[in-house]
């Protein structure tokens, strides 16, 4: 008997990222001497803030190191509720939040406890892929909501009330979004907001970029009126901070669901990493020069390579709002995006994700990360120029 046999039938239901394939064959490309350019992962370039680091070492030398509470040490969760005061607008308390390790557990978490097989969940597409592969798990039944470039990547209103029913059980919101780096404008939100406002559905916003943004800034949906118990915000340290491999998120929902998800946390991690969550309280109480420096630098990165782009005959590149991505548009080479990135990458050494990668609505588009220096960017585009010359 196979070893394949032996899994559960829900495992067939899980997807991956293709960030990380992508990351792994242009890595073996390089073991062969290949010169490749990475535009693929979604990661700051930048180091981790050099406090941070000394609040984890410090917390070690001070024996730091044991469990915590389950859903995180006080001081930090009350410096969250601080923070998503300042920045969110948000007025909350420590037990209103789960520390957990990383991002992806709040998504994990949110589905486990809220979604149940017939019900309905909407989520963004193009969009983070791990939202789909979550609902699918859970049994439900994934509602796309097209963020189309015609609408600058935000929320077409009218088919999102089409698409709410008695089944609607979730609304998935990411703003900024990965992989479009569209924020979604306050009165949309606000238009969300009424549309669903008292009958019984709930919204994961995901707000892991909402620092990185160039001009509107972000709105979160649980600031609106009756609407934060009924939201569970995503955010954490990975993006803004450069914290990536620090593996550091949290969750802002209402008590009760607050005791839910720490139940999910003691049967599944504990808690997180003690080390980390005392260099996060570090970051959010120190000096936030750092996450303003690299802002600006992804926007100086972001004005060039979106320009730069628009200048290559076949290729259109909206002005991305926030995070750390720019989406252009291929689809006028003829050639499935999937192809067009595989070709890109083993023929001018370029590794960019494809839109489909992150939904069926992201066919014809790549996704570049722009977390990189402004020197490989310019050689991204060198190449990218000339692979595209060789496509007419």
């Amino acid at each position: 008997m196979s070893m394949k046999n032996k899994v559960a039938d829900r495992m067939s239901l899980l997807r991956t990222e293709s960030a990380f394939q992508i990351l792994a064959r242009a890595n073996a490309l390089e073991a062969q001497g290949k010169s490749v350019v990475h535009l693929e992962i979604g990661q700051p370039d930048f180091r981790t803030p050099q406090h941070i680091i000394e609040a984890a070492c410090q917390a070690m030398n001070e024996g730091k190191t044991g469990y915590t509470p389950t859903p995180g040490i006080p001081h930090l969760r009350q410096e969250i509720a601080r923070y998503c005061h300042t920045y969110k607008n948000v007025e909350t308390c420590e037990e209103e939040i789960v520390v957990v390790p990383g991002g992806k557990p709040v998504m994990f978490y949110t589905m486990l406890m809220l979604v149940q097989p017939g019900d309905e969940v909407i989520y963004p597409n193009p969009g983070f892929p791990i939202y789909e592969s979550l609902i699918r798990f859970c049994g439900a039944k994934p509602v796309p909501m097209p963020l189309l470039e015609k609408n600058n990547f935000s929320v077409d209103l009218e088919q999102l009330k089409r698409d709410i029913n008695d089944k609607t059980k979730l609304i998935v919101i990411n703003n900024p979004g990965n992989p479009t780096g569209g924020v979604i404008p306050k009165e949309d939100i606000a238009a969300i907001a009424d549309m669903i406002r008292g009958k019984g559905i709930y919204v994961l916003s995901d707000e892991i970029y909402d620092r990185i943004y160039f001009s509107e800034k972000p709105l979160s949906i649980a600031a609106l009126p009756g609407m934060k118990d009924w939201t569970i915000i995503l955010d954490g340290f990975s993006k803004s901070y450069a914290m990536t491999g620090w593996r550091l998120g949290y969750g802002v929902m209402n008590k009760e669901l607050a005791e839910h998800m720490t139940m999910l946390m003691v049967n599944s991690a504990s808690c997180a990493a003690s080390i980390t969550q005392w260099a996060a309280l570090q970051a959010l109480s120190g000096p936030q020069d750092a996450v303003t420096e690299m802002v600006q630098a992804f926007r100086q990165r972001r004005d060039y390579l979106v320009a730069a782009l628009n200048t290559i005959s076949g290729v259109n590149c909206a002005l991305p709002g926030g995070a750390f991505y720019a989406f252009p548009n291929i689809s006028s080479f003829g050639i499935p995006a999937e192809e067009f990135a595989t070709r890109l990458l083993d023929e001018a050494g370029v590794a960019a994700g494809w839109g489909t990668a992150f939904g069926g609505f992201g066919e014809g588009f790549l996704r570049f990360s722009y977390a990189n220096s402004l020197e490989n960017l310019r050689i991204a585009v060198e190449r990218m120029e000339k692979f595209c010359k060789g496509l007419r």
